[in-house]
Protein backbone atom coordinates (compact mmCIF):
# COMPACT_ATOMS: atom_id res chain seq x y z
CA UNK A 1 0.00 0.00 0.00
CA UNK A 2 2.94 2.48 0.75
CA UNK A 3 4.77 1.54 -2.37
CA UNK A 4 1.16 1.98 -4.03
CA UNK A 5 0.56 5.85 -2.35
CA UNK A 6 4.15 6.98 -2.94
CA UNK A 7 3.76 6.14 -6.72
CA UNK A 8 0.55 8.43 -6.49
CA UNK A 9 2.37 11.06 -4.59
CA UNK A 10 5.52 10.84 -7.36
CA UNK A 11 2.46 11.08 -10.04
CA UNK A 12 1.00 14.25 -8.50
CA UNK A 13 4.24 16.26 -8.16
CA UNK A 14 4.90 15.17 -12.08
CA UNK A 15 1.52 16.45 -12.69
CA UNK A 16 2.01 19.72 -10.97
CA UNK A 17 5.63 20.39 -12.12
CA UNK A 18 4.63 19.69 -15.88
CA UNK A 19 1.63 22.81 -15.41
CA UNK A 20 4.52 24.76 -14.04
CA UNK A 21 7.05 24.52 -16.56
CA UNK A 22 3.61 24.98 -19.44
CA UNK A 23 2.97 28.21 -17.50
CA UNK A 24 6.55 29.62 -17.56
CA UNK A 25 7.36 28.64 -21.22
CA UNK A 26 8.31 32.08 -22.99
CA UNK A 27 7.02 32.39 -26.48
CA UNK A 28 8.48 35.33 -29.18
CA UNK A 29 7.25 37.03 -31.78
CA UNK A 30 9.04 35.88 -34.66
CA UNK A 31 11.33 33.02 -35.81
CA UNK A 32 14.41 33.22 -37.90
CA UNK A 33 14.48 30.14 -40.50
CA UNK A 34 17.30 30.31 -42.24
CA UNK A 35 20.57 33.34 -43.04
CA UNK A 36 23.15 32.55 -45.66
CA UNK A 37 24.48 33.86 -48.60
CA UNK A 38 22.29 34.63 -51.66
CA UNK A 39 19.89 36.90 -53.79
CA UNK A 40 16.91 38.41 -52.58
CA UNK A 41 14.44 37.89 -55.31
CA UNK A 42 15.77 33.70 -55.71
CA UNK A 43 15.32 33.54 -52.33
CA UNK A 44 11.71 35.04 -51.93
CA UNK A 45 11.02 33.01 -54.97
CA UNK A 46 12.15 29.38 -53.23
CA UNK A 47 10.53 30.88 -50.12
CA UNK A 48 7.08 30.72 -52.40
CA UNK A 49 7.75 27.50 -53.85
CA UNK A 50 8.60 25.78 -50.14
CA UNK A 51 5.25 27.31 -48.60
CA UNK A 52 2.81 26.37 -51.75
CA UNK A 53 4.71 22.77 -51.21
CA UNK A 54 3.99 22.40 -47.54
CA UNK A 55 0.21 23.37 -48.01
CA UNK A 56 0.23 27.25 -47.75
CA UNK A 57 -1.37 29.56 -49.74
CA UNK A 58 0.48 32.74 -50.73
CA UNK A 59 -2.03 35.70 -50.30
CA UNK A 60 0.50 38.35 -51.64
CA UNK A 61 3.10 39.54 -51.01
CA UNK A 62 5.36 43.26 -51.47
CA UNK A 63 8.85 45.10 -51.07
CA UNK A 64 7.93 48.02 -48.33
CA UNK A 65 11.70 49.10 -48.77
CA UNK A 66 14.71 48.43 -50.59
CA UNK A 67 16.31 44.44 -49.96
CA UNK A 68 13.10 43.28 -48.00
CA UNK A 69 10.01 41.44 -49.54
CA UNK A 70 6.65 40.06 -46.98
CA UNK A 71 4.92 37.25 -48.05
CA UNK A 72 1.30 36.98 -46.69
CA UNK A 73 0.43 32.70 -46.52
CA UNK A 74 -2.50 31.21 -44.97
CA UNK A 75 -4.29 27.61 -44.31
CA UNK A 76 -6.71 25.86 -43.82
CA UNK A 77 -6.09 26.04 -39.68
CA UNK A 78 -4.87 29.63 -39.76
CA UNK A 79 -8.74 30.54 -41.34
CA UNK A 80 -10.44 27.64 -39.58
CA UNK A 81 -9.18 28.35 -35.93
CA UNK A 82 -9.87 32.17 -36.86
CA UNK A 83 -13.55 31.60 -36.95
CA UNK A 84 -13.49 30.49 -33.12
CA UNK A 85 -13.06 33.16 -31.61
CA UNK A 86 -13.93 37.07 -31.41
CA UNK A 87 -11.48 38.72 -33.92
CA UNK A 88 -9.87 35.88 -34.46
CA UNK A 89 -9.56 36.94 -38.14
CA UNK A 90 -6.26 38.87 -37.13
CA UNK A 91 -4.32 35.71 -37.24
CA UNK A 92 -6.19 34.20 -40.25
CA UNK A 93 -2.63 34.77 -42.02
CA UNK A 94 0.96 34.35 -40.55
CA UNK A 95 3.60 36.77 -42.69
CA UNK A 96 7.13 35.55 -43.92
CA UNK A 97 10.20 38.13 -44.22
CA UNK A 98 13.11 37.44 -46.67
CA UNK A 99 15.30 40.89 -45.58
CA UNK A 100 19.07 41.59 -47.03
CA UNK A 101 21.12 42.76 -44.05
CA UNK A 102 24.54 43.47 -45.27
CA UNK A 103 25.90 39.83 -47.28
CA UNK A 104 23.25 37.73 -45.40
CA UNK A 105 19.80 36.88 -46.98
CA UNK A 106 17.66 36.11 -43.67
CA UNK A 107 14.26 34.33 -43.46
CA UNK A 108 11.65 34.72 -40.61
CA UNK A 109 8.25 34.17 -40.04
CA UNK A 110 5.81 35.43 -37.46
CA UNK A 111 5.45 32.39 -34.72
CA UNK A 112 2.10 31.12 -34.60
CA UNK A 113 1.88 30.01 -30.87
CA UNK A 114 3.23 33.59 -29.95
CA UNK A 115 0.16 35.56 -32.21
CA UNK A 116 -2.73 32.91 -31.26
CA UNK A 117 -2.28 34.06 -27.89
CA UNK A 118 -1.88 37.79 -28.90
CA UNK A 119 -5.00 37.33 -30.85
CA UNK A 120 -7.14 35.30 -28.12
CA UNK A 121 -7.85 32.34 -30.66
CA UNK A 122 -9.03 29.17 -29.90
CA UNK A 123 -5.79 27.27 -30.13
CA UNK A 124 -2.06 27.98 -30.23
CA UNK A 125 -1.17 26.93 -34.33
CA UNK A 126 0.62 23.77 -33.63
CA UNK A 127 0.03 22.40 -36.93
CA UNK A 128 1.03 25.62 -38.62
CA UNK A 129 4.06 26.51 -36.73
CA UNK A 130 5.00 22.65 -37.63
CA UNK A 131 4.40 23.12 -41.61
CA UNK A 132 6.74 26.56 -41.28
CA UNK A 133 9.53 25.03 -39.88
CA UNK A 134 9.23 21.97 -42.24
CA UNK A 135 9.15 24.12 -45.21
CA UNK A 136 11.67 27.26 -44.10
CA UNK A 137 13.38 25.58 -41.10
CA UNK A 138 13.88 27.45 -37.63
CA UNK A 139 17.01 28.59 -36.41
CA UNK A 140 15.76 30.29 -33.26
CA UNK A 141 13.01 32.39 -32.06
CA UNK A 142 13.86 36.22 -31.57
CA UNK A 143 12.20 39.78 -31.13
CA UNK A 144 11.70 39.62 -27.51
CA UNK A 145 12.86 38.20 -24.16
CA UNK A 146 9.67 36.30 -24.63
CA UNK A 147 6.31 36.41 -22.80
CA UNK A 148 4.18 33.45 -21.84
CA UNK A 149 0.79 32.85 -23.34
CA UNK A 150 -0.99 33.91 -20.31
CA UNK A 151 0.83 37.03 -20.60
CA UNK A 152 0.09 37.46 -23.94
CA UNK A 153 -3.46 36.73 -24.02
CA UNK A 154 -3.60 39.98 -21.49
CA UNK A 155 -0.76 41.99 -23.10
CA UNK A 156 -1.14 45.58 -23.00
CA UNK A 157 2.24 47.51 -23.47
CA UNK A 158 2.05 49.94 -19.88
CA UNK A 159 -0.75 50.98 -17.86
CA UNK A 160 -3.65 53.05 -19.67
CA UNK A 161 -2.66 51.66 -23.46
CA UNK A 162 -4.81 49.28 -25.24
CA UNK A 163 -5.34 45.76 -25.03
CA UNK A 164 -6.18 43.68 -27.95
CA UNK A 165 -10.05 43.87 -27.50
CA UNK A 166 -9.82 47.33 -27.78
CA UNK A 167 -9.40 47.96 -31.43
CA UNK A 168 -9.67 51.08 -33.55
CA UNK A 169 -13.69 50.78 -35.10
CA UNK A 170 -13.67 52.84 -38.05
CA UNK A 171 -17.08 52.10 -39.40
CA UNK A 172 -20.12 50.31 -39.57
CA UNK A 173 -21.91 49.47 -43.18
CA UNK A 174 -25.62 48.12 -43.66
CA UNK A 175 -23.98 44.93 -44.52
CA UNK A 176 -20.92 42.70 -44.57
CA UNK A 177 -20.64 42.89 -48.50
CA UNK A 178 -20.96 46.20 -48.58
CA UNK A 179 -18.34 46.88 -45.48
CA UNK A 180 -15.99 44.21 -47.66
CA UNK A 181 -16.68 46.13 -51.07
CA UNK A 182 -15.97 49.81 -49.24
CA UNK A 183 -12.63 48.54 -47.94
CA UNK A 184 -11.29 47.07 -51.30
CA UNK A 185 -12.16 50.82 -53.25
CA UNK A 186 -10.70 52.70 -50.89
CA UNK A 187 -7.31 49.92 -50.59
CA UNK A 188 -7.53 50.51 -54.23
CA UNK A 189 -7.88 54.35 -54.57
CA UNK A 190 -4.70 54.84 -51.85
CA UNK A 191 -5.56 57.78 -51.50
CA UNK A 192 -4.32 57.70 -48.00
CA UNK A 193 -1.05 55.89 -48.97
CA UNK A 194 -2.81 52.75 -47.94
CA UNK A 195 -3.20 49.75 -50.34
CA UNK A 196 -3.70 46.12 -50.47
CA UNK A 197 -1.22 43.52 -49.88
CA UNK A 198 -3.23 41.08 -49.28
CA UNK A 199 -6.92 39.78 -48.42
CA UNK A 200 -8.01 36.21 -46.85
CA UNK A 201 -11.45 35.04 -45.76
CA UNK A 202 -12.05 33.73 -42.64
CA UNK A 203 -13.47 30.23 -43.20
CA UNK A 204 -17.81 30.20 -42.53
CA UNK A 205 -17.30 33.11 -40.69
CA UNK A 206 -18.34 36.84 -42.48
CA UNK A 207 -15.23 38.37 -41.58
CA UNK A 208 -11.98 39.22 -43.82
CA UNK A 209 -8.48 40.48 -42.86
CA UNK A 210 -6.54 42.52 -45.32
CA UNK A 211 -2.74 43.21 -45.11
CA UNK A 212 -2.04 46.37 -46.50
CA UNK A 213 0.96 48.76 -46.96
CA UNK A 214 1.61 52.07 -45.83
CA UNK A 215 3.04 55.10 -47.50
CA UNK A 216 3.81 58.48 -46.36
CA UNK A 217 6.12 61.57 -46.88
CA UNK A 218 6.26 64.94 -45.33
CA UNK A 219 3.36 65.34 -42.56
CA UNK A 220 1.96 61.32 -43.16
CA UNK A 221 5.40 59.85 -42.60
CA UNK A 222 4.96 58.97 -39.13
CA UNK A 223 2.52 56.18 -40.91
CA UNK A 224 4.83 55.16 -43.48
CA UNK A 225 6.32 51.16 -43.09
CA UNK A 226 9.84 52.08 -44.08
CA UNK A 227 10.32 55.00 -42.02
CA UNK A 228 8.52 53.40 -38.68
CA UNK A 229 10.61 50.24 -39.41
CA UNK A 230 13.96 52.61 -39.58
CA UNK A 231 13.14 53.89 -36.32
CA UNK A 232 12.05 50.22 -34.58
CA UNK A 233 13.63 47.33 -36.65
CA UNK A 234 16.90 48.50 -35.45
CA UNK A 235 18.43 44.88 -34.44
CA UNK A 236 21.15 42.57 -36.35
CA UNK A 237 17.96 40.08 -37.54
CA UNK A 238 15.75 41.62 -38.52
CA UNK A 239 11.96 41.74 -37.43
CA UNK A 240 9.92 42.88 -40.66
CA UNK A 241 7.41 40.06 -40.89
CA UNK A 242 5.77 42.93 -38.19
CA UNK A 243 4.40 43.96 -41.71
CA UNK A 244 2.02 44.68 -43.25
CA UNK A 245 -0.79 46.08 -40.74
CA UNK A 246 -4.15 44.52 -40.40
CA UNK A 247 -7.62 45.65 -41.19
CA UNK A 248 -10.55 43.17 -39.99
CA UNK A 249 -14.05 43.88 -41.66
CA UNK A 250 -16.01 41.99 -39.15
CA UNK A 251 -19.66 41.23 -40.07
CA UNK A 252 -20.51 44.77 -41.05
CA UNK A 253 -17.70 46.52 -39.70
CA UNK A 254 -14.54 48.07 -39.85
CA UNK A 255 -11.26 47.34 -37.49
CA UNK A 256 -7.76 47.53 -36.96
CA UNK A 257 -5.91 47.01 -33.86
CA UNK A 258 -4.55 50.57 -32.26
CA UNK A 259 -0.86 51.20 -33.34
CA UNK A 260 -0.02 51.19 -29.42
CA UNK A 261 -1.07 47.36 -29.24
CA UNK A 262 0.19 46.66 -32.67
CA UNK A 263 3.39 47.49 -32.48
CA UNK A 264 4.26 47.16 -29.23
CA UNK A 265 3.30 43.27 -28.90
CA UNK A 266 5.89 42.72 -32.05
CA UNK A 267 8.77 44.89 -30.25
CA UNK A 268 7.36 44.32 -26.39
CA UNK A 269 11.01 44.86 -25.39
CA UNK A 270 11.68 48.52 -27.16
CA UNK A 271 11.66 51.08 -24.24
CA UNK A 272 10.14 54.03 -23.92
CA UNK A 273 12.62 56.92 -24.37
CA UNK A 274 15.85 57.23 -25.77
CA UNK A 275 17.56 55.82 -29.38
CA UNK A 276 15.42 53.49 -31.16
CA UNK A 277 12.78 53.76 -28.82
CA UNK A 278 8.60 54.31 -28.77
CA UNK A 279 9.01 57.91 -28.47
CA UNK A 280 10.46 58.59 -31.99
CA UNK A 281 7.38 56.98 -33.49
CA UNK A 282 4.66 58.75 -30.67
CA UNK A 283 2.75 60.26 -33.46
CA UNK A 284 2.63 57.15 -35.23
CA UNK A 285 -0.28 55.76 -33.85
CA UNK A 286 -2.85 58.59 -34.42
CA UNK A 287 -1.04 59.00 -38.18
CA UNK A 288 -1.88 55.10 -38.83
CA UNK A 289 -5.50 55.50 -37.19
CA UNK A 290 -6.38 58.36 -39.37
CA UNK A 291 -4.95 57.20 -42.78
CA UNK A 292 -6.50 53.56 -41.95
CA UNK A 293 -9.99 55.10 -41.21
CA UNK A 294 -10.29 57.39 -44.07
CA UNK A 295 -8.93 54.70 -46.24
CA UNK A 296 -12.06 52.58 -45.51
CA UNK A 297 -14.53 55.31 -45.04
CA UNK A 298 -14.16 56.31 -41.66
CA UNK A 299 -13.82 59.95 -40.01
CA UNK A 300 -10.67 61.15 -39.31
CA UNK A 301 -11.17 61.78 -35.55
CA UNK A 302 -12.90 57.96 -35.37
CA UNK A 303 -11.46 56.48 -32.07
Amino acid sequence: MSRFLNSIAVLIMALFAAAAFAQDVVLKPFVLASKGAGDVAQKVDATKAALTKAGFVVAGSYSPYANTTVIGVTNDELRGTAAKSEHGGFGAAMRVAVVKVKDEVQVSYTNPPYWANVYRMNGELKDTAARLQAALGKVEEFGAKGLTAEQLRKYHYAFGMEYFNEPNEFVKYGSHEEAVKAVEAGLAAGKQGVTKVYRVDVAGKKEVLFGVAMKGAGDSKMMDDAYLMSEIDFKDVKSAAHLPYDILVSDNTVFAQYARFRIAVSFPDLSMMGANSFMNIMKSPEAIREALSLTVGGKKDAR
